[in-house]
């Protein structure tokens, strides 16, 4: 076995060519293959990655007795059926967000995945992402003190998708980097929604998160909104932080501000809550490529034997979330409580 992984990419649609060139350019791995039914797209992906072998069918490639893993960047409803032909051929899988269509499916592909000591990755980018590290330490750390809720946008004039809705194809990246920031499943999920352009597929939505401890969650997803804006708030007792992915640089402000309800006051008429205005802090973030980084972790995780911060249980959990905010959807907005486990 060579020290570089011998790794195929599937599907050269809209994600798909960013796996391809950043697995490509990784010293420890060499892309051995790409894989699309298209002969268009393939053709476009082999003029980038010339030494790639071209494989037109999914059963060709699991013919491949040279493979060692797989990026899976295919349309949600296919995910599933390729990553467990893939984990029973041995192959290790990373696989895009969402994992699945639904839990069931997640949860079989995790048992299968433990069962064969294979590696099951899901691309949830952000968690990988220098500004969202920064913040998980800071949280860590205490500097945000108790946090009270976590707001999120994500909101373009985007691509309609025709197989799922925008919970399921934006809220994925907001729900992982919230999971991975709290380090707990919600409580309950609620979610509302309309859908403007095709029936039964929601282009609007906003979803709410409760913890258990406390904190409060809400996502706000869209493909109608004429500002691209992928913008989180976390509010804390001591502190807050914004963290707006597309600013170049000041990607993370830390917010010296907080609400304070004294004690006790003097009398009746005594306004009960003290405003703290302070400094606003942008600190220096490296630039490194999530994806990149991404990318990188499954390698190292196939190798080393690592877990990943995004591994097949995470997936899971994302799932999870997505399948109740769908039977919230369905069930006019009402909240839907999460079985444990």
């Amino acid at each position: 076995m060579s020290n570089r992984l011998n790794l195929a990419v599937v599907g050269c649609g809209y994600w798909g060519p960013n796996l391809a060139r950043n697995f490509d350019s990784l010293p420890t791995c060499r892309l051995g293959a790409i894989c699309d039914s298209s002969r268009e797209r393939l053709g476009k992906a082999l003029v980038r990655h010339p030494a790639a072998r071209p494989l037109a069918s999914f059963d060709e490639l699991l013919s491949d007795g040279d493979l060692e893993a797989v990026a899976i960047a295919t349309p949600v409803r296919t995910h599933y059926e390729l990553a467990r032909r893939a984990l029973e051929r041995g192959l290790h899988v990373f696989i895009e967000k969402p994992m699945t269509s639904s839990t069931a499916e997640a949860e079989e592909l995790v048992a299968l995945a433990d069962k064969k000591g294979l590696v099951l990755m899901v691309g949830h980018v952000f968690v990988y992402s220098p500004a969202v590290r920064k913040i998980k330490k800071l949280m860590a750390d205490g500097e945000l003190g108790k946090v009270f809720y976590i707001s999120s946008q994500r909101l373009n004039l985007g691509i309609h998708q025709q197989d799922i809705n925008v919970a399921w194809d934006l809220a994925p990246h907001d729900i992982s980097i919230i999971l991975y920031l709290l380090d707990q499943l919600p409580e309950h999920v609620n979610c509302s929604g309309q859908a403007h352009l095709a029936s039964g597929i929601e282009d609007v939505t906003v979803m709410t998160l409760k913890f258990a401890d406390g904190p409060f969650a809400s996502i706000q997803s869209s493909w109608l909104d004429p500002n691209k804006v992928r913008r989180t708030t976390i509010v804390g007792s001591r502190k807050m932080i914004v963290y707006d992915d597309i600013e170049p640089l000041e990607k993370i402000r830390i917010y010296d501000k907080r609400v304070e309800a004294p004690r006790q006051y003097d009398s009746f008429g005594s306004f009960p809550f003290a405003y703290h205005y302070g400094d606003m802090l942008a600190p220096h973030i490296e630039q490194d490529e999530p994806l990149r980084v991404e990318c990188q972790r499954f390698v190292d995780c196939v190798r080393n034997g690592e877990r990943s911060e995004s591994g097949g249980r995470e997936g899971l959990a994302v799932v999870r979330v997505l399948e109740a905010a769908n039977e919230s959807l369905r069930d006019g907005g009402h909240a839907i409580r999460l079985q444990a486990g």
